[in-house]
């Protein structure tokens, strides 16, 4: 007797869930953090976009491709995160 296979959830969805939030905390740090502290928060923000990334691969539960979906989730949130740092840079730069 086989048991017929769980449906397989979109391992995208919880790479692009990442990314959202990457998107959410660095525009929550450039709201809240004084200019001097963006920087400094940056990292703290990536990080916990980080253990994000390894807690919805874990939660979503099987083992093909977990590394590939945990470095996309990291890189793409590395580039959100970068993106938006960038341009509060430079949005701080020009403000005089």
């Amino acid at each position: 007797m086989t048991l017929p296979a769980a449906a397989a959830r979109s391992s995208l969805a919880g790479v692009v869930a990442v990314w959202i939030a990457a998107a959410v905390v660095a525009v929550t740090i450039g709201i809240v953090a004084p200019d001097g502290w963006r920087a400094a928060w940056m990292p703290v923000g990536m990080a916990g976009c980080l253990v994000l990334a390894f807690v919805i691969q874990l939660v979503q539960g099987h083992a093909d491709g977990f590394l590939q979906r945990v470095a996309a989730s990291a890189v793409g949130a590395l580039v959100v995160m970068g993106l938006i740092g960038l341009g509060l840079g430079l949005s701080s730069l020009f403000s005089g």
